[in-house]
């Protein structure tokens, strides 16, 4: 899946992507959300109500990103490889650990 990259290549590109500090804050916020949100959505099959908090929950973090690459003036990585969905979720564990 990862194409003979390290996670470690991955993330870097991500990085570089995401240098704009309302863009990174934006993706600080907004990918904990999307994640939040589908464990909300799976959660909702067994109880309903949930179902409005988690697509709210996922409208919302995905427009903080799109906010963040307005201000990047750059088009979100995964435009280029479907990939970098699931880096984006490293990414911010990384620059939770303070390592990106």
């Amino acid at each position: 899946m990862l194409g003979n990259r390290s996670w470690e290549s991955w993330i870097n590109e991500y990085a570089a992507g995401h240098q704009h500090p309302v863009n990174r804050f934006f993706h600080t916020l907004g990918i904990p959300m999307i994640v939040i949100s589908l464990l909300i959505l799976i959660a909702s099959l067994f109880a309903e109500p949930l179902f409005w908090w988690g697509i709210s929950l996922f409208t919302l973090g995905w427009i903080f990103q799109f906010v963040g690459h307005f201000f990047e003036g750059k088009v979100p990585e995964f435009f280029k490889d479907w990939r970098f969905l699931l880096v984006g979720l490293r990414w911010w564990f990384a620059k939770m650990r303070g390592k990106a």
